[in-house]
């Protein structure tokens, strides 16, 4: 087997862009044995793709905020010693970022990544070995399986595939998860559209499931349910049990946040809300159902989205 590292650390929706390249990779190259570099928190999402082989977590996040700690820095040296033990026939790093890149430049083996034209830091090329050249007006998720591809000498082909594989159906009413909690407030639906979209579920037999991840998302999951009869607030969970809810679900409604690409990932009927951002080149893609709204023109209103939900649930 070939031993090859991938280095995809987060977000969230990058996480996912990531996977349909390590479809397209594992189905070229079967000889290959996949190693992904990821954030800590993501770990319990990779760990359900079956064609990754090994993962190692790393933890920039909480580091940067405990940079003064004895503790951080021998977790730093931990982490290096990991990364350096096993030697890597290539290093991919999709990430494109000068931290990615010098986790990239830790990491033994031929160490690839985009030039400096196709990069979001251009100072980050510095640290591959070997330049590849990718459009940068083209999705997350192409240029993902276009770097992949590149660096391990095979051109993808045919349509997005995730690689992950439905999760056991369960028993009881069907539901429509809203995902209403996103990372910027410029990127949140109005509260009142949110209730009337989900009235409307209730009315036509699908209860609305309400997850949240902070504290303002959990007060603004209850002010939700108590506005939409039927409706459950979903207690907080790892990352693997949220995408077997969103996978399992009847329809998928979200704002611009990375659990939303899980919906497409799981070809779960999906609306996508864009308040005030560009779905271009990041929005969910995939061969399931689906209706993207708004963008930064502005929202859609509540009834265009149920007019999106209607049809596709239709």
């Amino acid at each position: 087997m070939t031993d090859v590292l991938i280095i995809k650390t987060s977000s969230l929706g990058d996480v996912v862009h990531q996977m349909p390249a390590i479809v397209d990779a594992s189905r070229a190259c079967p000889q290959v044995r996949l190693t992904w570099l990821v954030e800590q928190s993501f770990v319990p999402l990779v760990r359900l793709h079956p064609s990754v082989a090994d993962i190692i977590p790393v933890a920039t996040r909480r580091w940067r905020s405990q940079l003064g700690a004895i503790a951080t820095w021998r977790e730093i040296g931990a982490f290096r010693t990991r990364l350096r033990r096993q030697s890597f026939e290539k290093v991919i790093d999709t990430q494109g970022l000068i931290r990615s890149a010098i986790m990239a430049r830790v990491a033994r083996g031929e160490r690839h990544g985009y030039d400096a034209r196709s990069i979001r830091e251009p100072l980050a090329a510095r640290f591959y070995d070997v330049w590849h050249a990718v459009g940068r007006g083209l999705h997350a998720v192409t240029r993902n399986r276009l770097l992949t591809g590149l660096s391990l000498g095979y051109e993808p082909t045919g349509d997005v595939d995730y690689g992950l594989g439905c999760p056991a159906r369960t028993d009881g009413q069907r539901y429509a998860v809203l995902l209403h909690g996103t990372s910027r407030l410029s990127k949140t639906w109005r509260v009142e559209d949110w209730i009337e979209t989900g009235r409307w579920l209730q009315a036509n037999g699908l209860q609305t499931v309400l997850p949240w991840g902070t504290e303002a998302e959990r007060l603004l999951s209850e002010r939700l349910s108590g506005e939409i009869a039927g409706s459950r607030v979903q207690p907080r969970q790892s990352l693997d049990l949220t995408a077997r809810m969103i996978g399992n679900a009847a329809l998928v409604i979200g704002v611009d946040t990375g659990l939303m690409h899980l919906a497409a990932a799981y070809r779960v009927p999906l609306v996508g809300i864009y308040v005030s951002t560009d779905p271009g080149l990041t929005g969910p893609v995939g061969t399931g159902r689906m209706a993207v709204l708004g963008g930064k023109s502005g929202p859609p209103s509540a009834w265009q989205v149920i007019d999106a939900a209607e049809r596709l649930l239709g």
